[in-house]
């Protein structure tokens, strides 16, 4: 994998890589699922216009650290955006192109917190930093790994973030858009409020008190506490109190272009405009902006919860000596390209708010050079002293950035797609898409930031197509083992391990 970045190192920044056990500073590792750049402190400029959520906690921690206007995920949906994260490689390095399990085709392959741990620190992870069906997390190297009840010790850690004993809107389904329907168990396009006094049942807080209560221990070596939420991922439900967060508030919506499609790809076009009858139904509805707003009042949920755990963290001895680092796995569209989800090449789906503060970190500051999540693995490593692992870290570690953000230059960024040869190159004045041998879009984010004229057929621009094709990756694996819970998990007391389906040929393997 080629290196995508110009870096920029300081002395100060190079020191750290010797930090002794007694220097190394702790890490608080927060994400949230599915959540754009559609945050207070992230601004809109015209012609782009978004929504905007009330969002005061991570404002704040915004606010005295550094705000990355121009980060992008690593993957465009839950699975590969993570294991890009915890492995530090691209999909096209490891070929979880659509899974996230890279630790079976690779074992040798050192995760996150196992540097973490083989550094002297403990690790603590909780909720949603892994992708969340059974068999999806990671369960090496770490100290403790929180899970709500016995089921989910006993099956693989799943997540189960919406189950019988956690609340639901009544009557249900809640939304318009499902009503008198079978809803299936992604609860796509639900929303609604709960009632108030259910917010501390609710899985997502639960795990956040959880990393509350480790904040709260005494830690005699330094810690990396990792804790991922659901929200504001469908299904849309929380507490009344943050919907209510948005009476008398106009909800605007993304602005729409109704022939954006047309000048497509035509696979993509087709593809895409199947997509869009989503779309179509909920204006059909009347129910785009109330679909905005459950999505707004869950993002604001999320901020909440955030909040409990910084305050946590101000609260404690840890304070001055973490590395907060908060992270959304990617963004999603809300009918923008005619597009409800994830899983595409395009802003709304990779741009993801990201926010750094603490201990090497400048104060109050932002800025918009690209950077990519995968950049955090490189990051950690030069920052907290951790050992450079086995496998090479396809990201660049931004800590001379994080330090002196004014000194920084852009550079581009990789995003693989969802199958070999198709990605995205993206930096702070262009985005250029390829699909394989299925068609290719340009777009110049400066004069169209919505990307709605797709420029790949001007024949002025083919070399600068040509120059950022080159950038990708000269060869892309093939796609991952896909593995089976009920064929290929062994359950072994309350932890799990996966086995290949190869390997269990001629093998009786008790589950």
């Amino acid at each position: 994998m080629k290196k995508l970045s110009l870096t920029i190192l300081s002395a100060s920044s190079l020191l750290l890589a010797s930090l002794s056990v007694a220097d190394q500073p702790n890490v608080l590792f927060l994400a949230v699922d599915d959540m754009n750049d559609w945050i207070g402190c992230l601004e809109d400029t015209e012609p782009l216009i978004r929504p905007k959520a009330i969002t005061p906690n991570l404002d704040k921690l915004a606010a005295r650290g550094m705000n990355f206007t121009n980060a992008h995920t690593a993957g465009v949906f839950c699975a590969p955006s993570r294991a890009a994260i915890f492995s530090g490689q691209f999909a096209s390095t490891t070929g979880c192109y659509t899974t996230a399990t890279y630790w079976v085709d690779h074992p040798d392959i050192v995760p996150l917190q196992s540097s973490f741990a083989k550094a002297g620190y403990n690790t603590f992870g909780a909720g949603k930093i892994f992708h969340h069906p059974a068999g999806g997390i990671d369960v090496r190297d770490w100290t403790e790994f929180f899970l709500r009840n016995e089921v989910q010790k006993e099956t693989g850690w799943p997540l189960d973030s919406w189950s019988e004993e956690t609340p639901f809107p009544d009557p249900f389904p809640a939304s318009v858009y499902n009503k008198g329907q079978q809803v299936k168990g992604g609860l796509f396009l639900e929303w609604g409020a709960i009632p108030d006094e259910k917010e501390e049942a609710m899985a997502d807080t639960q795990r956040i008190n959880w990393a509350v209560e480790q904040l709260g221990k005494k830690h005699e070596k330094p810690f990396f506490l990792a804790c991922g939420i659901y929200a504001p991922h469908f299904p849309n439900y929380c507490p009344q109190k943050y919907f209510d967060l948005y009476d008398g508030i106009e909800i605007v919506t993304p602005p729409y272009q109704a022939d954006d499609l047309d000048d497509l790809p035509e696979k993509i076009k087709k593809m895409k405009t199947n997509r869009s009858r989503i779309h179509q139904r909920l204006e059909e509805l009347d129910a785009v902006e109330d679909a905005i707003l459950g999505y707004l009042a869950c993002i604001s949920y999320a901020d909440a919860m955030m909040g409990r755990v910084l305050d946590a963290l101000e609260a404690s001895p840890y304070f001055n000596n973490t590395i907060v680092v908060l992270w959304s796995d990617h963004g999603y569209h809300h009918g923008e390209k005619g597009d409800w989800g994830k899983h595409t090449l395009w802003e709304r789906t990779s741009n993801v708010p990201f926010i750094w503060a603490g201990p090497g970190v400048a104060e109050g500051k932002k800025t918009d050079v690209t950077i990519s999540l995968i950049d955090m693995y490189p990051t950690f490593v030069e920052m907290c002293g951790l050992p450079e692992p086995t496998q090479e870290l396809e990201g660049t570690s931004i800590a001379a950035t994080l330090e002196n953000p004014d000194s920084a230059e852009d550079r581009n960024i990789f995003l693989p797609h969802m199958n070999p040869g198709e990605f995205a190159i993206i930096n702070r004045d262009w985005r250029y898409i390829r699909y394989g041998e299925d068609g290719e879009e340009l777009y110049d984010l400066n004069k169209d930031p919505n990307e709605w004229d797709n420029l790949a057929s001007n024949p002025e621009l083919a070399g600068r197509m040509k120059e950022m094709n080159a950038l990708a990756p000269a060869q892309f694996v093939e796609p991952g083992t896909k593995l089976n819970a009920k064929r290929d998990m062994v359950l072994e007391g309350e932890t799990f391990r996966w086995v290949k389906p190869e390997l269990r040929e001629g093998k009786k393997l008790k589950n």
